[in-house]
């Protein structure tokens, strides 16, 4: 590949944005940085940035968008000779304009998944917070209901699983992704998959990377 290529993928929570990130990691090569992995590595060094950003984080208020930029530009300036994916940020215009001054994007991915299906989807989750196992009421219930199948503790439903919790942080995400996504398709970087399952979507996403980085491509 004769130049690098810097991507971003959008998608709301539950709508297989891990699932569908790892699998571009491992058939394309990529480096993956997650906004929320680079803030806990900056609180963890310690560094100005990171003890500034952890001020915000332990009252409970977002980073602002300046600091949030300045996290990940520096965290991608250490990493110029390798490509990259970015999940995580930007999350709003406002942040997206403001990364583009530093970063060209290659392409913006966005996965396009009905709320409808992903309120199923997280609604029915379950945990066993020690160990951090999940469970799902449809898809993968525990062997005796809400207990932990190692453990036999009980499991709890996070608060984020809420029903309603789970509307709000949709709500949200529409709310914030409108504008970002209409700078990236202005830009003319964006690219939509619209499915229900990552299984479905994800033969999509990897014959269309295909065009971008028939270099790095593993088999499907």
């Amino acid at each position: 590949m004769s130049k690098l290529f810097k991507m971003v993928i959008l998608g709301a929570p539950g709508s297989g944005k891990g699932t569908i990130s790892s699998r571009i990691l491992r058939d394309f090569g990529l480096k993956h940085l997650s906004s929320g992995d680079v803030l806990r590595s900056q609180v963890l060094k310690k560094t100005d940035l990171g003890q500034a950003a952890e001020k915000y984080m332990k009252s409970g208020k977002l980073v602002p968008d300046e600091m949030m930029v300045k996290l990940i530009t520096s965290e991608l300036a250490g990493i110029k000779t390798s490509s990259w994916l970015l999940d995580g940020f930007p999350r709003t215009r406002a942040q997206a304009e403001a990364l583009n001054q530093h970063e060209k994007l290659d392409l913006v991915l966005s996965l396009e998944v009905p709320d409808e299906v992903i309120i199923e989807r997280i609604k029915g989750r379950w945990t066993h917070l020690p160990s951090g196992r999940i469970y799902h009421t449809e898809f993968n219930p525990p062997q005796v209901s809400g207990k932990d199948d190692v453990t036999g503790e009980p499991l709890v439903q996070r608060e984020d699983d809420k029903l309603e919790s789970v509307k709000k942080r949709l709500e949200l995400y529409a709310a914030n992704t409108g504008p970002l996504k209409a700078f990236y398709l202005e830009l003319g970087i964006l690219q939509s998959f619209h499915g229900t399952e990552s299984n479905e979507i994800w033969p999509r996403v990897h014959k269309y990377l295909q065009t971008y980085l028939p270099a790095l491509a593993g088999p499907f």
